[in-house]
Formats: structure tokens, C-alpha cells, sequence
């Protein structure tokens, strides 16, 4: 694996990763927990590994049965970070990510929620590597842009550099979602929660992906467990009681 310092002074040239990372079905197939999922607390790996399951199932259906609707926003539902993340100074009890989610579980207003969630987003795509954030700035502007192909290519790349950010993980799993790949999403879904089981974003994208293949009961799955995390996730109550009926049926 190339260092990071390699390609200090001339221009960082971005693989060409073509097909390279498609998700590897062999375990689904045969009813194998992924290599993707070791580590993940049983419980989680268990909603993920169903979900994964079913989508590798549904999601060729699902995918060619949607008609894009040019007015619809494809961000809408999509839990991400703020384009202005704030600057957590070093010594901080605030940069112990622990101590944040243990705050933002008590938080007393969806005010004071959305600060810790906001500091919680600066600790993930804090990457302490100059050739890292250059090209997350620029998978960023690319998907701004609504250029996928470059973005993850961009986002490919830093894996390869840096294959424990997990922040990366989830953006191109975010891209992937955009451009409605949901077998790599959720491929690279199941990457982030090994390495971070309480990242509720990428919780929230499993349950958008369910919902959207018509697996209500894995979404609902995935909603509660992000609900779990952040009491106060906005629109997750929502999502949550819609499906509840759905799924279990109104209470008597």
C-alpha cells in the first residue's frame, strides 16, 4: 500500500477502480455472514445481514422499477454532516466521542441534540491526513456536482490510502445510494457499522434503502436502531410510526 507522504509534491493520481469493489455475493449465496460484518456486535450484524439478504434479492427489481422524478430532492431523508462543521479543540472533553453520545442520548432539546450531532460529524471526517481531506473536498464538489463516478473514484482512493476512515465508507456508500446501487451501498453500509456501530447516518440509509426495495420490516429495524442512538433524530419518530402500522399493525 502507497504511504500518504508518497505523493506529497506532485498531484495525487486517482485509480480507475472500474468494478473492482462490487460487492462479492459468494457469502449471501450461501447463507454465510459476510467477511464484511466480523467485529459488528451480533445483534446489529444480524439486522444488517438480513437486510443485506434481502436486498441482494429485491434490488435489481427495485431499481428498475423507479421512475425519477425530476423535481424530487435525491437528498431528501439522507441524515449527513453540515457544510460547516465546527472546530473542536484538542483537549477537549467534547472530542471524546463516547462522552458525545452519551450526551447526545440525554440531550433535553432538539437544539442541543444538533450541536453534539454536529460535533460528533466533525470527529468522523476528521482524517489528520493532508492528501485525505484534499481529496474528500473534492469527492464532495464532485458529488455537489452530481458527478457519482468521479466522486466515488475520489472516495476509492482514500480507502485505498486509508482504509480505517470510515467516514469514507459512508460517503461512497451515500453516493452509491444516489445513484440507486444499493448492493454496494449497503456493502459499504455493513464496512461503517463493523467500524462504528452506532453511526446513525448509515442506520438511516439502511432503513431508506428497505424502504425503498419494500422491505418495511428491515427498515423498521434499522430506524428503531438509529432512533436507539439519537433520541432526537429528526424525522425518525415518523418514519418509525408509519411503518410501525405497516408492519405490526395499528394498536388496539
Amino acid at each position: 500500500m502507497r504511504k500518504p507522504g508518497d505523493h506529497k509534491g506532485r498531484p495525487y493520481k486517482v485509480r480507475d477502480w472500474g468494478q473492482s469493489h462490487r460487492f462479492d455475493h459468494s457469502a449471501l449465496a450461501g447463507g454465510r455472514l459476510p467477511a464484511k460484518l466480523s467485529g459488528m456486535r451480533p445483534r446489529l450484524a444480524c439486522v444488517v445481514f438480513s437486510a443485506l439478504l434481502a436486498a441482494s434479492a429485491l434490488a435489481p427489481a427495485a431499481k428498475a422499477q423507479v421512475l425519477p422524478d425530476p423535481h424530487a430532492d435525491p437528498h431528501e431523508g439522507l441524515v449527513k454532516p453540515p457544510d460547516e462543521l465546527p472546530n473542536i479543540p484538542k483537549g477537549e472533553r467534547n472530542r471524546n466521542i463516547d462522552f458525545l453520545f452519551g450526551a447526545l442520548k440525554v440531550a433535553p432539546d432538539d437544539a442541543s441534540a444538533k450541536e453534539i450531532e454536529n460535533r460528533i460529524w466533525s470527529l468522523w471526517t476528521e482524517a489528520n491526513n493532508e492528501t485525505t481531506n484534499l481529496l474528500m473536498s473534492r469527492a464532495k464538489k464532485a458529488a455537489d456536482d452530481k458527478d457519482y463516478d468521479l466522486a466515488i473514484r475520489m472516495l476509492s482512493s482514500i480507502i485505498e490510502i486509508k482504509p480505517d476512515f470510515t467516514e469514507a465508507w459512508n460517503r461512497r456508500a451515500t453516493i452509491y445510494f444516489l445513484k440507486k446501487d444499493y448492493t454496494n451501498s449497503m456493502a459499504d453500509i455493513a464496512k461503517v457499522l463493523a467500524r462504528e456501530p452506532r453511526h446513525f447516518g448509515a442506520l438511516s440509509g439502511l432503513g431508506l434503502i428497505m424502504q425503498d426495495v419494500g422491505d418495511d420490516k428491515h427498515a423498521l429495524d434499522a430506524y428503531r436502531k438509529a432512533l436507539d442512538i439519537y433520541p432526537r433524530l429528526k424525522g425518525m419518530e415518523e418514519k418509525i410510526k408509519t411503518l410501525k402500522e405497516k408492519v405490526e399493525g395499528r394498536d388496539l
